[in-house]
C-alpha cells in the first residue's frame, strides 16, 4: 500500500523472503491433481507428522480447509458448534450454509473460547424436527479475541465432550503455530485431538499461498473429492508448497519475536491517554485496543496514523487491531507508537 511503511493491518500482508523465493524457484514439481508433485507430497507428509495425523492435503487457503472439512463432516441441515466470533461464522461469506447447507450455531464465551459444559448443553436431541448437531470447531488462536491461545487442557475437555456426543471435532488452525510457540506445547499435542485440523502457511509463517488440512486417511480421501468440487485442485503446485516447507523449517521459532513485540506495543499503547488495552493478556502477535476514551472513532484513528505511514485495522466503532509479523521493520513498534501519539494530538 503506497505510503505505508509499518503495516500492522494483519499478518496476511507478509511477503516471501528472498530465501523463500529461492526455495520456490528451485522446487521440484509435478501434476498435483494426480498426486504426482513431489514437493506437495513432501509438505503434506510433513504436516501430517507435525500434527499427529495419518494424512494431509494441501489447499489454496485456510478458508477452503474449513469448507472442505465441514463438507466431509456434515450433510445439508447439520449443525456446527463454534464460537460467536469464529472466522467461519464472520469472515467466510456464509460459505458453510451456501456450499454445504450446514448451520453454524454460535456459542458465547470469554476471550473467544467456550467450555465442555457448553458443548454438552448445546448438542440437540436427535429428533426429526431439529438440525443434527454434527461437529464443533475451535479457532486457534482466537483472532478477534486478540490472538488468544486456547489452553491445551480446555481443548482436551471440549473435544472429549464433543466426541462423547458423537461430534466430529475440527480445529481452524490459522495461527496454530503461534499457539505452539506461546504455550510450548508441541503441535501434535493439539492436532491429535481432532478429527480434522489445518495449519495456515501464510500469516505469521510468511508463505504467500496455502494451508494444509490433516486427518485420518479416510477423512483425506473424502476431502480430495471436495477439493476438486470447490475448485482447489492445482497443477505444478510444488512452487508454492516449497514456500510452506521453508516456512515450517525456518519461520516457526521466530514467531516468539512477534509475540514480544506485540506486548511491547500493547504496553506503549496503554500509556496513551484514553487508550484501553490489557498488555498482560497479549498471548501472541495480536493487539486489540479501544480508543473510546480518546474521543475519536477507530476509523478516524486509523486514518490519522496512515498519515504517518502506519496502518492498523478497525474491528468496530472504537476497536482497533494491530498484528505483528516478519515484515514489520525493526523500529516498527516505536514508529507505530509515534504515529498513535500524533493521531491523538489530531
Amino acid at each position: 500500500m503506497s505510503g505505508i511503511t509499518v503495516d500492522l493491518f494483519s499478518d496476511t500482508v507478509t511477503r516471501p523472503t528472498p530465501a523463500m523465493r529461492r526455495a520456490m524457484a528451485d522446487a521440484e514439481v509435478g501434476d498435483e491433481q494426480n498426486r504426482e508433485d513431489p514437493t506437495v507430497n513432501r509438505l503434506q507428509a510433513m504436516v501430517a507428522e507435525l500434527l499427529g495425523q495419518e494424512a494431509a492435503l494441501f489447499l489454496p487457503s485456510g478458508t477452503m480447509c474449513n469448507q472442505v472439512a465441514f463438507a466431509v463432516h456434515c450433510r445439508p441441515g447439520d449443525e456446527v458448534l463454534l464460537h460467536e466470533t469464529a472466522h467461519p461464522l464472520l469472515y467466510e461469506a456464509g460459505g458453510p450454509s451456501a456450499m454445504i447447507g450446514a448451520v453454524m450455531r454460535p456459542l458465547p464465551g470469554a476471550r473467544g473460547m467456550f467450555t465442555a459444559e457448553q458443548v454438552r448443553q448445546a448438542v440437540r436431541p436427535q429428533v426429526h424436527f431439529m438440525p443434527r448437531t454434527r461437529a464443533l470447531s475451535i479457532e486457534q488462536t482466537a483472532n478477534i479475541a486478540g490472538g488468544v491461545c486456547w489452553p491445551l487442557a480446555q481443548i482436551e475437555e471440549v473435544c472429549a465432550a464433543g466426541h462423547a456426543a458423537g461430534l466430529a471435532c475440527h480445529m481452524d488452525g490459522a495461527r496454530l503455530m503461534n499457539a505452539v510457540v506461546a504455550s510450548g506445547a508441541p503441535a501434535r499435542s493439539f492436532g491429535r485431538l481432532f478429527d480434522s485440523v489445518w495449519l495456515d502457511l501464510t500469516k505469521g509463517l510468511g508463505a504467500p499461498v496455502g494451508a494444509v488440512v490433516a486427518g485420518s486417511k479416510a477423512f483425506i480421501e473424502a476431502a480430495w473429492v471436495f477439493k476438486q468440487r470447490f475448485g482447489g485442485a492445482m497443477r505444478q503446485a510444488g512452487i508454492i508448497a516449497a514456500a510452506g516447507i521453508y516456512a515450517l523449517e525456518y519461520h516457526v521459532n521466530r514467531l516468539a519475536e512477534d509475540h514480544e513485540r506485540a506486548r511491547d506495543l500493547a504496553r506503549g499503547l496503554g500509556e496513551l491517554s484514553g487508550v484501553a488495552v490489557d498488555a498482560e493478556r497479549v498471548d501472541t502477535n495480536i493487539v486489540i485496543f479501544d480508543v473510546r476514551g480518546t474521543g475519536i472513532t477507530g476509523e478516524e484513528f486509523a486514518r490519522r496514523t496512515e498519515r504517518s505511514g502506519v496502518r492498523f485495522s478497525v474491528l468496530g466503532p472504537t476497536l482497533v487491531r494491530a498484528v505483528m509479523h516478519l515484515d514489520v521493520p525493526p523500529d516498527g513498534v516505536e514508529r507505530a507508537l509515534s504515529a498513535a501519539r500524533s493521531a491523538l494530538r489530531g
